[in-house]
């Protein structure tokens, strides 16, 4: 069984695709599934048309918008690997969410807008992969619009990011005449580090969009001859752009890779699935599969210790047909079995795993078995919060995952005091999932909660869920907050008559977190109340 496990981790490659707001995430994931061929057109995963089978942006507010708000996760098998891709929300209100699908994740997949560059939340998004020590793999979207130039974007990430970008596909012809790219290393043939030095294609590889654009791009293999023939000075351009690339040390190198020192980059349209082939045999060639990971003591559990896994995220009612809650678990170790008993690490809890998925978008299948790297839902496991650990055998526990700093508040306000109960029943389901910090304080008592927030976005979903999933009509005061720190009890007692703040007590952890209207308060509470504890939470835009 154990050398079983080690051989199914191997297959596995688990990632995040992500990226500032509108740079197309939800393109390429819908691109990667269909050059996967887990899809048959473009449009199943976003539900267009007829095609409504999977839906990735599975939330109507997500599809009314056309942005993504929650994270979504698919699962598929290409060549001889199963690949686990986890969408994320494109919206920066939602980057705590992203912070925790970062968490179960071996690699990442950054997309740039050609034409927009590093914007504010991909500059934080990097910072995130650095400090867990995630490999990025860079890709270089819209290729096919006018864009910046592609020398002057892969100087902007490595001086503005510290990471050396290393191109594996060079385009030809400039953004907005997107006619392929060279190819700078081959694709699909190697593991381990194993590759012939130089271009693998004497030529380019031509695109041509497919009739209708609903399939994979056509793709033609050029040779030197014709590729000069055919795009003459665009080739012979892109040809000495990529051999100046080589001057500088700039080809792909496996180690710094997974070091975090490189980033290999691709050129492509996700939405015309230009280079989109080449992005996912890049990801099984080079992408880490599944490693031990450590726990709460810092010591790592071997993969081939029984199965453990944590929970990155919760989430109820993706289908309106089945009205029940989905525990996310990145599995870490061991065999994962349906209706195995579990126990659960915080408090020592037994459950069961009768009722286990795997996911692709709204699309659900009963999973028997899982591996290092996948992901499984556990449905209505009602006792299982975001952070909790659950194992089998061996004890163990994973780091938790931190709550962001919130930098708005808002009281909530029920319309119809005949539906309390239920109106707890929703704040209770969107505080274990995560989707806002619900807080209490004495002055309002427990009938009006305060919505703690890293954006406002967060506020509209809450009210929207509540309404469209309890039939709770809902509305949200602004309250004169912009800060939180940490204190402990007390703290809180010394602080609940203190002018301009407000306390509160956040039942998801029994942590006491003191609300404050600027920074400036921060010192002024100092002074007034020496030895008080004030500690900042993680930093909202650190996700």
């Amino acid at each position: 069984m154990s050398s079983h496990i080690s051989a199914e981790a191997a297959r596995r490659r688990t990632f995040a695709v992500i990226s500032h707001p509108d740079a197309g995430k939800s393109t390429i994931t819908e691109a990667l599934a269909l050059h996967g061929r887990a899809i048959s057109a473009a449009g199943a995963v976003h539900g267009k048309g007829d095609r409504k089978g999977v839906v990735s942006d599975w939330m109507s507010m997500e599809q009314d918008r056309g942005i993504s708000i929650t994270s979504a996760a698919l699962q598929f098998e290409y060549r001889d690997c199963v690949v686990n891709l986890l969408d994320t929300p494109g919206h920066a209100d939602f980057s705590e969410d992203t912070y925790r699908v970062l968490t179960a994740v071996d690699a990442a997949v950054m997309l740039l807008d050609a034409a927009k560059g590093l914007e504010p939340q991909t500059l934080k998004l990097f910072e995130v992969c650095r400090a867990r020590r995630i490999p990025v793999i860079t890709f270089i979207n819209k290729w096919d619009r006018p864009s910046k130039d592609a020398l002057e974007l892969i100087e902007e990430i490595e001086t503005r990011i510290g990471i050396k970008p290393t191109p594996v596909t060079w385009p030809v012809g400039v953004g907005g005449e997107f006619r392929g790219v060279i190819e700078r290393i081959g694709f699909g043939q190697w593991r381990d580090g194993r590759r012939a030095a130089g271009p693998q294609v004497p030529g380019m590889v031509r695109y041509e969009r497919s009739p209708g654009g609903q399939q994979s791009a056509i793709a033609e293999v050029l040779g030197e001859d014709e590729s000069i023939e055919r795009f003459g000075a665009d080739y012979e351009r892109a040809r000495e752009e990529s051999e100046l690339l080589s001057a500088v040390e700039a080809d792909f190198d496996q180690k710094t890779f997974e070091s975090g020192q490189t980033t290999p980059t691709l050129f492509g349209a996700a939405l015309v699935h230009f280079g989109v082939g080449q992005l996912l045999d890049l990801l099984v060639d080079i992408a880490p599969s599944p490693f031990s990971r450590d726990d709460a003591k810092g010591e790592p559990r071997d993969l081939e210790t029984g199965f453990s896994g944590f929970v990155f995220k919760s989430q109820a009612n993706m289908n309106a047909s089945h009205r029940d809650q989905l525990a996310f678990i990145r599995v870490c170790s061991g065999r994962f079995e349906r209706g195995m008993q579990v126990t659960q690490a915080q408090g020592g809890r037994t459950m069961s795993t009768k009722y286990a998925q795997t996911l692709f978008g709204s699309a659900r299948d009963t999973v028997d078995e899982a591996w290092p790297g996948d992901i499984v839902g556990l449905v209505n496991a009602t006792g299982l919060s975001v952070g909790d650990t659950i194992y089998q055998g061996k004890a163990v526990e994973y780091p938790p995952l931190p709550a962001f700093a919130p930098e708005h508040f808002g009281a909530l306000q029920m319309h119809d005091t005949s539906k309390a109960k239920r109106f707890r029943r929703g704040i209770a389901q969107l505080d274990a999932e995560g989707v806002v910090q619900v807080l209490y304080s004495e002055r309002r008592g427990e009938a009006t909660p305060v919505l703690a927030a890293v954006g406002p976005l967060q506020f509209e979903v809450t009210v929207a869920r509540l309404s469209a999933e309890f039939d709770v009509p809902a509305t949200i005061d602004n309250l004169p907050y912009q800060l939180a720190r940490l204190t402990d009890a007390e703290g809180a007692a010394r602080l609940r008559t203190a002018p301009g703040v407000e306390v509160f007590s956040r039942p998801r952890d029994g942590a006491f977190l003191v609300a404050l209207p600027n920074k400036y308060r921060i010192q002024t509470i100092v002074n007034d109340y020496p030895g008080i504890k004030l500690e900042p939470l993680l930093a909202g835009g650190q996700g």
